[in-house]
């Protein structure tokens, strides 16, 4: 998700055509997105709450983008979840986008309540979870950090005192905000190859978005937004896992389609390794390594941008750094959760 950013005057001409692509992709797609998306798992779908191979789950990650900005975009999610003895998942989840330099800050904060109690086959290893997502949404810009084209002189260039017609409807809003998900996933134990899919849908009230203009439009309205995800977990040997998956994310006219993978090897009893890559499609391709020790995750990928505008500048890459903590004491059966990717 990119917005409007404050023009460095040494950027000249090649930041004001990022701007221009910003300005265009943000009508269409509100939404950040990570590309480590499993690591911020109930941003994908609320009826991942619950659904480690633990107690509990604390997860963060960082995303950062746009390097050639002095400051560059940034987007930090964190978020917990646990599963009941009720058959009831809880998940609680926080997300904050900073546009670099530019006064526009994005906010959201989520709680996810998911019914884990629909279970089939031979010996209900099969397995649906519902899920309903509720909080809120707010969105501030510092009206002072922005320059606009009309105070562009093509001669002498960009002067603040220059007179703007440009306005936005209010600098700050908050609104109530709904989801809701399902996802099926496959829990039997000693299998080579278990499955998982999922649909979930966002903003599904259309919840007002005033900043953009105080007028009933669409323009003032956050589009909906539905993700489709799915893979499965194929078990080469006994030490060795491998995991393709895909994900579809559609928000008003943008639509962020990826594919996955990512190998899994058992080092020892207490460390995991993984390494693999995604391809966001006309967009990136985003290596990344994991290491699974004990009760901690942790993984590092970098997104090269494989679009027009990484052609204009190199400098438009991304990384992302996550952390996760899975409170696993055996108490809980190991085969008991979504066989999902980690990234």
């Amino acid at each position: 998700m990119k917005y409007l950013t404050k023009i460095n005057a040494q950027q000249g001409l090649l930041t004001a055509c990022l701007l221009l692509v910003s300005v265009l992709q943000s009508v269409a797609q509100t939404d950040p997105h990570f590309t480590q998306n499993y690591t911020y798992p109930m941003y994908i779908n609320p009826a991942m709450a619950g659904g480690s191979d633990g107690e509990y789950r604390v997860s963060g990650v960082y995303r950062n983008q746009w390097g050639s900005i002095t400051n560059p975009f940034s987007t930090t999610g964190v978020s917990f979840d646990t599963r009941t003895n009720k058959n009831i998942a809880l998940g609680v989840s926080l997300l904050n986008q900073k546009a670099g330099d530019g006064g526009f800050n994005y906010l959201n904060a989520q709680v996810s309540v998911a019914y884990t109690g629909v279970k089939f086959g031979a010996d209900n290893n099969h397995r649906l979870v519902l899920a309903l997502q509720g909080g809120l949404i707010n969105r501030r810009v510092d009206q002072s950090k922005f320059k606009w084209g009309d105070q562009w002189n093509p001669i002498t260039g960009y002067n603040s005192n220059n007179a703007t017609s440009e306005s936005f409807g209010t600098t700050n809003s908050t609104v109530f905000d709904a989801g809701a998900g399902a996802l099926y996933y496959d829990a039997t134990p000693d299998k080579k190859i278990n499955s998982f899919a999922g649909v979930s849908f966002f903003h599904i009230n259309r919840p007002k978005d005033p900043i953009v203009t105080s007028q009933s439009t669409a323009l003032n309205t956050i589009p909906l937004r539905y993700v489709l995800h799915g893979g499965i977990s194929y078990n080469l040997s006994e030490r060795t896992s491998i995991v393709p998956h895909v994900l579809l994310n559609r928000q008003g006219t943008a639509t962020e389609a990826m594919l996955g993978t990512y190998v899994q090897l058992n080092v020892n009893e207490e460390t995991d390794f993984m390494f693999g890559a995604y391809y966001r499609v006309k967009d990136a391709v985003a290596p990344f390594i994991g290491v699974d020790w004990k009760n901690f995750v942790v993984g590092l990928s970098y997104d090269v941008n494989a679009s027009k505008l990484g052609a204009m500048n190199r400098n438009v890459n991304s990384f992302e750094l996550s952390l996760s903590y899975i409170k696993r004491s055996g108490t809980r059966s190991v085969f008991d959760f979504i066989r999902c990717a980690r990234f």
